[in-house]
């Protein structure tokens, strides 16, 4: 079985939508800053944004593993539980990082903004998703999830910056 950065990669339109609008690059896999998980699980980054945010899986293994999101500016949460999980948020709700109550209408006026400058974004979503053999979720579905891995068993994924011990602060609320 192909992994799915693999077939990224080798899919430009599923690559060239999760760059635009899901902020999401694999040649951007380097962090700006000398970070560690807490816990002293091994932490590897595999893509990045063009705000200088980072992707990393946590822990030993392959895409299954968990998917913490570190942003430049000191914030960071466990987004996804694999890479297929996160990439089903990125495709479905791009704008993720500014649902702040995780709700279905908050997300609804975010993808309004959105879709007036991508009319197409459903379509080509719904191509990126068949091409990377994905089955997408709703809206409300996928927040929901997101607000259960980041603020639940993401309390147990602590970004610590490690020149000075100090841990990011959390990209949520809960």
């Amino acid at each position: 079985m192909k992994s799915l950065i693999t077939a990224v990669r080798e899919h430009d339109e599923a690559a060239s939508l999760l760059a635009w609008p899901g902020d999401f690059d694999l040649a951007r896999g380097d962090h700006v800053e000398d970070v560690h998980l807490a816990s002293g699980a091994a932490l590897e980054g595999f893509a990045g944004d063009g705000a200088g945010g980072t992707f990393f899986f946590c822990g030993e293994g392959g895409e299954e593993r968990p998917v913490l999101y570190a942003d430049s500016e000191g914030g960071a949460a466990l987004v996804a539980v694999g890479l297929p999980e996160l990439l089903r948020l990125l495709l479905v709700a791009p704008w993720w990082r500014d649902c702040q109550t995780f709700t279905a209408e908050e997300s609804r006026k975010l993808a309004a903004e959105y879709l007036e400058d991508m009319p197409d974004l459903v379509p080509r979503r719904d191509r990126a998703a068949a091409a990377l053999g994905l089955a997408l979720a709703a809206e409300g579905d996928v927040l929901a999830r997101l607000r259960e891995v980041a603020l639940g068993i993401g309390k147990d994924f602590t970004l610590i910056f490690t020149p000075e011990g100090e841990p990011y602060d959390p990209l949520f609320e809960g």
